[in-house]
């Protein structure tokens, strides 16, 4: 392509030339194989929410595909931060192979949105881009239209665990107009990174006290 010729794309890990990961920063990407409970964060088979930690508003699991750390960890930066784009479909051509068999059936992908005015200034929602990658991938329906962000918080990175939690309390709403699209559905709520799981826990509760039968969380890294 001709932006390549102009902007060649170097590894985010060593800077050679070529592509964003050259094949020996590739081998130094962690694959999550143990997932985690969304509420605990303790082991849990298949990422399935341990029922001691099930509550009525609670994600039913959790999976997350890379480690955050090292090449991912610049990807992402890179894409939300610096605005390179076009680091998304390599990012899903990583994960293409790693999402384990019960997410590559067809779902319901929803993508947790920004705040309009961050998004105006981002000029996209990352967690959207990736989203609807995925979902050309794995032929799923992405649904950017069930939730809304009402309040405008601050980036979760420059927190600590607590101020997380209650910057985004109360930060989603579900869009009236979806109200019996969420009602008795299987929902794959999508960010690109858990931390604390705040953002995820508090989007999820929304889904859920809409009358979602299942609400399910998906990042890329943890």
């Amino acid at each position: 392509m001709l932006v390549d010729l102009f902007f060649p794309r170097r590894c985010l890990g060593c800077g050679h030339w070529g592509h964003y990961f050259c094949q020996d920063c590739l081998k130094e990407i962690k694959i999550m194989r143990v997932q985690v409970c969304p509420v605990c964060q303790k082991p849990a088979l298949q990422g399935k929410t341990h029922p001691v930690c099930r509550t009525q508003y609670s994600l039913d699991g959790l999976t997350s595909v890379f480690a955050f750390e090292g090449v991912i960890k610049e990807a992402i930066g890179k894409l939300k931060y610096r605005l390179i784009t076009d680091l998304v479909d390599e990012l899903i051509s990583l994960t293409f192979d790693q999402l384990p068999s019960k997410l590559t059936r067809p779902l319901i992908l929803v993508p947790v949105p920004l705040h309009p005015r961050r998004q105006r200034w981002r000029g996209f929602n990352q967690a959207e881009l990736l989203g609807k990658a995925l979902g050309r991938k794995f032929d799923w329906q992405v649904a950017t239209d069930y939730l809304t962000r009402s309040k405008a918080t601050k980036p979760q990175i420059k927190l600590k665990g607590k101020e997380r939690k209650t910057n985004v309390q109360k930060a989603f709403k579900l869009n009236p107009k979806a109200k019996f699209k969420v009602r008795n559905k299987k929902l794959v709520l999508f960010d690109d990174v858990w931390t604390t799981g705040s953002t995820l826990r508090q989007a999820g509760q929304v889904l859920k006290r809409a009358k979602a039968k299942e609400v399910w969380g998906l990042t890329l890294a943890r």
